[in-house]
């Protein structure tokens, strides 16, 4: 009885991630040097306890694992013999924590149910590493360098820029959730972008997986398996998914009976002498919403560094219906960055001010931006200046 209890046990502790060191050979059967090994493993947590190992769901797997391996070894009195050299915390000798007649039948599923443990998912345990976390974690150390990282930087930047300005969030990686190529991701803290999935074929466990191309944030890649990758986010507390850019529903078209007008898109070309002004002017525009009217929006342009101090012309203007204004704002400003214009204007006192809202972009661009986002398509795309055209992310 004792001896098929510990062969289930050690198979049940092998499934759990934990691998009893085998102690040198002295004689004693096979079963009898694991039963050994695991009562030095008990020896040791009450070294550095003080206290031998109790139970308790708040307490840790492994000191509740102890607990009832200690309360099974009370109960076999032909193991003490064997285990008294090795008890020098007179563990052997104390008071169960619990009635051990209760655990003397209970099979390896029944004590695994006992300690609140799923054996339908053993190895998924929050502070159990199973072998297969081990080789995900090996896995994910693996890094090289990145030769062709400045395909990716750009990626990077506008994750993070898209980040700040509130047009993505992140979420905790779901338990088994799927790894999707062109998605990003937050593992300890780096984001990692994942570029490329090879083909998907069944492993040793009858489960689907494939060979990743990762890229992280710090210019390293790793060629590392999905479900490694998957186990290194879900045993990682921080680890995260970073949801898709959204512009939602931005326009109502047709306006709809209860819809509400939310604001406008203008677009403004500036009637200012300064050079930079006078030698582009016509693919110089100010893009921005404003939920009020835009004549008194406009009516002190003269006065304020926002318009260049001076007067403006107001070539386009679109509606906006159930729309969030600042949310808009910020998606135009964001694909439009790398032309954005570099200009300094004093304000009414002196003072050197940089406006933000500037743009070296041709209105057909603009006219596509509007009919991109009303479509849902805009996040797909990105303003190349050199082609003054918007073009697809390399992440899509």
């Amino acid at each position: 009885m004792a001896h098929e209890f510990f062969k289930e046990a050690a198979a049940a502790l092998a499934d759990l991630g934990i691998e009893d060191e085998p102690v040198q050979s002295t004689g004693q059967s096979s079963i009898d040097e694991r039963v050994i090994a695991g009562f030095e493993e008990i020896q040791q947590f009450a070294k550095e306890h003080g206290r031998a190992p109790k139970h308790g769901e708040d307490l840790d797997i492994f000191e509740r694992i102890y607990a009832v391996r200690l309360d099974r070894l009370r109960s076999q009195p032909e193991y003490h013999a064997l285990l008294t050299p090795f008890d020098h915390h007179n563990l052997l000798g104390q008071a169960g924590n619990f009635v051990a007649d209760s655990l003397a039948d209970m099979d390896t599923d029944e004590l695994l149910e006992q300690l609140g443990l799923d054996t339908s998912d053993i190895t998924e345990l929050r502070h159990v590493r199973s072998s297969a976390e081990k080789r995900a974690a090996e896995d994910i150390a693996k890094r090289q360098k990145c030769e062709d990282f400045e395909k990716f930087l750009p990626l990077f930047e506008q994750v993070q820029q898209e980040l700040n300005a509130g047009l993505r969030e992140t979420v905790r990686f779901e338990r088994k959730a799927e790894i999707i190529e062109g998605r990003f991701y937050i593992l300890e803290g780096q984001k990692l972008f994942v570029a490329t999935m090879g083909t998907l074929f069944q492993n040793a466990q009858g489960t689907k997986d494939a060979r990743l191309r990762v890229i992280f944030d710090n210019g390293t890649e790793s060629n590392l398996l999905m479900r490694s990758l998957q186990k290194a986010l879900q045993q990682d507390p921080t680890g995260r998914r970073i949801l898709e850019s959204s512009s939602g529903p931005l326009f109502t078209t047709p306006n709809e009976t209860g819809d509400q007008e939310s604001g406008t898109i203008y677009v403004l070309r500036s009637k200012s002498d300064h050079p930079n002004v006078v030698a582009n002017r016509d693919v110089i525009h100010k893009i921005g919403v404003t939920g009020g009217e835009l004549t008194q929006r406009l009516a002190n342009a003269k006065l304020d560094p926002t318009f260049l101090m001076a007067e403006v012309e107001v070539v386009s203007t679109y509606k906006l219906f159930n729309i969030n204004r600042s949310r808009l704002e910020n998606l135009i400003h964001r694909i439009l960055s790398p032309a954005q214009l570099e200009i300094v204007v004093p304000d009414r006192f002196g003072n050197s001010v940089v406006p933000r809202e500037w743009f070296l972009v041709p209105l057909v661009v603009i006219d596509e931006i509007v009919e991109r986002i009303q479509d849902n398509s805009i996040t797909n795309f990105i303003y190349d200046p050199s082609k003054a055209q918007l073009v697809l992310t390399l992440s899509r």
